[in-house]
């Protein structure tokens, strides 16, 4: 179990620095998104081109970032009714969907998204839009994106055994430190005690 332990840690590091890498390109898009918005009023000016690649970068941030929400337990949950289980019983019910609904459906995409992927680097796809650009890069994403989601699957699943065995914490534990919203609620708090 220690060996697999450390296979986690190993994919708990790819998933953050891939997840912190491309959080970068929030601040890419962003700065794209409003250049292509000044020109196209200002100059009267668009381009197809500048628009795929927003949709590109939007694309590569939610697929590269998926295994890195995962990871830090930012998923989409029912926590209104998984907050009323057991840390054990909640540690089953990630199994359980990890091995019969996540596991299937990221194998699923992989293996159907990487013909498309091979047709278009083959073929040298290119949009169909006038300007527009290259596919297959964004085309690569996909089957990139679920590889990285079914490994940090895979951490999942390793330490949610680690846990029932008693070897680890509880990896659903929510850490006690205060959120981000909360946060900034107290720097709020704090500017208007000083200006005040």
């Amino acid at each position: 179990m220690q060996a697999l332990l450390k296979l986690s840690r190993a994919i708990d590091a790819l998933s953050e620095g891939v997840g912190k890498a491309t959080i970068w390109l929030v601040l890419v898009v962003t700065l794209i998104s409003a250049a292509n918005a000044f020109v196209r009023y200002t100059f009267n000016y668009s381009s197809n081109g500048l628009l795929e690649i927003q949709w590109y970068l939007f694309s590569a941030i939610f697929l590269l970032c998926a295994g890195y929400t995962l990871m830090r337990n930012e998923h989409v949950r029912i926590d209104v009714i998984s907050g009323r289980f057991s840390p054990r019983t909640h540690a089953w019910i990630d199994i359980i969907g990890t091995l019969f609904f996540l596991a299937p459906m990221a194998v699923a995409v992989l293996y159907l998204s990487w013909p498309i992927f091979i047709n278009a680097y083959l073929n040298n796809e290119y949009s169909s839009n006038a300007g527009g650009l290259i596919v297959w890069p964004v085309r690569a994403l996909v089957p990139i994106g679920f590889s990285l989601l079914i490994l940090q699957g895979v951490s999942e699943l390793i330490k949610r055994v680690a846990f029932l065995k008693g070897l680890i914490p509880d990896p659903n534990a929510k850490p006690k430190a205060p959120s981000a919203e909360e946060e900034l609620a107290r720097a709020i708090k704090q500017q208007r005690g000083e200006a005040v």
